[in-house]
């Protein structure tokens, strides 16, 4: 089943919606759609629940708005969503930019509608080094992306796939072509100006009073070896800032996890899910 809803601004908002039972919601990451978490979502669903995934306003199928490509707006189209379809006592799960989606949507609409949270290599408390955060990534880095934006973006996301984001740049690395096209793939279906704006978003957006705000159980998911969202600067801090949060480090693993460690991440998905 897929659908869509339209939000207030008159974006129109594609969601995926899969199986029957307790509810899960996924967040995708940049530049993706919800057809990133397809593994995930057939797991879960073949299991008894719920699963619903969206594309971010901008990007998948979603329409392309000029404006609004911020997390606030991420957050309030996220609440948009869950509010459209009378949905509670859900569990949302945010990969990198998603997370920070849901951990602002915690922050602007609290808890009451959610049971559960899962941050899977997630960008929040800040991916931004500044002077209180020393270990973030230098703006520099985000400077360089967004200028391969503008000079050939489907070459980034080509390159972001054969290299850092699966880990296809280390040794003895197996990742498939499939798997790095089909990250072309959804990239490219994406908004220019969309992607470009989500960039300062997810990089310059501090999550960390928002996390504060958890009072839910937490797992928060991590490979050791990410080289987009270090986990240094993202796993580590959220999990002190989180309540009772649970991590779960995944040794070598990238960014890219979700595909490149799906049979574990799915297991680790329904067992938090089941108890």
């Amino acid at each position: 089943m897929t659908d869509t809803i339209t939000t207030s601004d008159g974006t129109l908002i594609h969601y995926k919606d899969w199986g029957k039972g307790p509810v899960v919601i996924f967040s995708h990451g940049w530049p993706l759609s919800a057809d990133s978490w397809e593994s995930q979502m057939l797991h879960l669903a073949a299991h008894g629940f719920r699963c619903i995934a969206h594309d971010r306003r901008g990007h998948g199928r979603s329409s392309q708005p000029w404006n609004g490509n911020d997390m606030d707006t991420y957050a309030d189209d996220l609440a948009h969503l869950i509010e459209t379809l009378a949905l509670t006592d859900i569990v949302l799960v945010g990969f990198s930019a998603g997370g920070g989606e849901v951990a602002r949507y915690i922050g602007r609409h609290g808890t009451g509608r959610v049971a559960k949270v899962a941050l899977i290599a997630a960008v929040p408390p800040l991916m931004l080094q500044t002077e209180a955060n020393p270990r973030g990534v230098p703006l520099a880095v985000f400077d360089e992306l967004r200028r391969k934006s503008l000079a050939d973006r489907s070459q980034l996301y080509q390159d972001l796939a054969s290299g850092p984001f699966f880990g296809a740049n280390r040794p003895g690395a197996k990742v498939s072509q499939g798997m790095m096209d089909t990250f072309w793939h959804q990239g490219i279906m994406a908004g220019h100006k969309n992607t470009f704006d989500s960039i300062k978003a997810f990089s310059e957006t501090d999550f960390t009073e928002d996390l504060k705000k958890f009072d839910v159980p937490t797992l928060i998911v991590h490979g050791d070896d990410d080289q987009i969202v270090p986990i240094a600067t993202a796993a580590l801090r959220s999990v002190d800032l989180i309540k009772d949060a649970t991590l779960m480090i995944y040794p070598g693993a990238p960014h890219g996890l979700a595909d490149t460690h799906k049979d574990r991440l799915n297991t680790d998905l329904l067992t938090f899910l089941q108890h």
